[in-house]
């Protein structure tokens, strides 16, 4: 029955969707989307074998939608769907809906919730369950085949029926802010006792917050509002046809204009032209550096010969020296131009 596990999931949760639209937790509404789509036709077309099987994924499906992540209302309408599913069923006798030990906290805590909030539809579809014996508590939540290698699909849960996450609210209720503000009072008090009236004015041995309670309190309520601002924000944006869109996309435009400016705004660096010009050096001075006068002035570069004669000093005769001196002159011609060798060709093979 694998084949028909897409296609009833889909089925459940266009019925839960159909629920949660209707913003109810009451029994008869549910009934009533329940006839409106013919959902008890589901059974039809199984036989023999078959109908066994086919409950058996129905309701394991539907158990699903039963147990947290989902919302409060979801979760309603997933008991009515387990409850529903399986009196309509065709199996004889009727299949049970498998329940693992480890979920067995989360349903009792579900019952609570349901009694606290005077949910006496969701209280009477569970105890009837109960009644009929239609949970099988079993170790774990599918059945399990040993030397058999099979994949098993996971299934991806639906967002818009997820719970918002609210853990401040779960944590901060309202017994453990009565707890909270017993053992604070009872460690004021110890501290009175223990401290001596000099120790007790000095402000870095006074320790306790007087408005401990209240502070933690009003900043969960604070969060709280915060959250269905911002969840009414979100609503308002996606209604909109594109507007928020474009808004956003001008204000990261001009955002980025805003940063260039500054970055241009900044000195200047220089031109890619002058940028790898390297810096000319005035010999014939004593320091070594750009010259200091004002403006732009190009130092000229000593030639070649006096150079030559100021770093090359030659041993000897004076006739030696002026050869080598006229060898030097010779060398230094502007019209001067070395001979080029000849350039070898490489011999091409066909």
């Amino acid at each position: 029955m694998d084949f028909c596990q897409k296609q009833v999931r889909s089925d459940c949760e266009e019925l839960l969707s159909r629920f949660q639209r209707t913003d109810s937790v009451r029994f008869e509404v549910f009934s009533k989307i329940w006839r409106e789509m013919n959902f008890s036709h589901i059974f039809y077309g199984t036989v023999n074998r078959e109908k066994r099987a086919f409950s058996r994924l129905a309701l394991d499906i539907a158990c699903s939608y039963f147990l947290p992540p989902f919302s409060f209302q979801i979760r309603v309408g997933g008991l009515y769907l387990l409850y529903s599913l399986h009196q309509c069923q065709t199996a004889s006798p009727s299949e049970q809906i498998r329940l693992a030990l480890k979920d067995w906290d989360d349903v009792k805590k579900f019952e609570k919730d349901s009694v606290d909030s005077k949910h006496l539809d969701a209280v009477y579809i569970l105890r009837q369950l109960m009644f009929l014996k239609a949970f099988h508590f079993t170790a774990m939540p599918t059945l399990l085949a040993y030397r058999k290698k099979r994949k098993v699909e996971r299934s991806v849960l639906c967002e818009e029926f997820m719970e918002r996450a609210s853990r401040p609210q779960e944590l901060i209720n309202i017994e453990l802010l009565e707890e909270l503000s017993n053992i604070h009072e009872l460690y004021g008090k110890l501290k009175t006792s223990v401290l001596s009236v000099s120790e007790m004015e000095d402000s870095s041995v006074n320790l306790i917050r007087k408005d401990l309670v209240p502070q933690l309190r009003s900043t969960v309520v604070d969060f709280y509002k915060w959250q269905q601002r911002k969840d009414g924000a979100e609503e308002e944006e996606d209604s909109g046809e594109g507007t928020s869109s474009q808004q956003e996309c001008s204000r990261r435009a001009e955002l980025l204009a805003s940063i260039k400016s500054k970055a241009y705004e900044q000195a200047a660096e220089a031109s890619k032209s002058r940028r790898h010009r390297q810096v000319e050096v005035d010999f014939t001075s004593s320091k070594a550096g750009p010259s200091d006068t004002p403006g732009y002035s190009r130092t000229s570069k000593p030639s070649l010969k006096a150079r030559t004669s100021e770093n090359v000093h030659i041993s000897g005769d004076l006739s030696k020296e002026a050869t080598s001196t006229t060898l030097i002159s010779r060398l230094t011609r502007l019209d001067f131009v070395p001979e080029e060798k000849p350039k070898k060709y490489k011999k091409f093979k066909w």
